[in-house]
């Protein structure tokens, strides 16, 4: 099984990226597919997208952040808009049987906000 994150970067506060994660060995529709994100001292659940389609998100990405799948691309997309410094971590895709039980992780995409 691999996830392999990206659309990672740089960019500046208000801006915008959208991250992709390309799953190869599963099958993203049949798992609770979801993004984290770390920086340095925490780890954080951004959003998940169950196989029925529904999503959760974290409070602090509501209304910015948005979560999709592409069954026949067998990927998992993360829309960010108006990014802000906070943000900046490493943004890692997971895949598993609950929002907290994760059997899969990608290696990470960095994403870098400045103010």
């Amino acid at each position: 099984v691999q996830l392999v994150e990206s659309g990672g970067g740089q960019v500046q506060a208000g801006g915008s990226l959208r991250l992709s994660c390309a799953a190869s060995g599963l099958t993203v529709g049949s798992y609770i597919m979801g993004w984290y994100r770390q920086a340095p001292g925490k780890g954080e659940l951004v959003a998940t997208i169950t196989s029925g389609g529904t999503t959760y998100y974290a409070d602090f990405v509501k209304g910015r952040f948005a979560i999709s799948r592409d069954n026949a691309k067998n990927t998992v997309y993360l829309q960010m808009n108006s990014l802000k410094p906070e943000d900046t971590a490493v943004y890692r895709c997971s895949a598993g049987s609950s929002r907290y039980q994760i059997d899969y992780w990608g290696q990470g995409t960095q994403v870098s906000v400045s103010s």
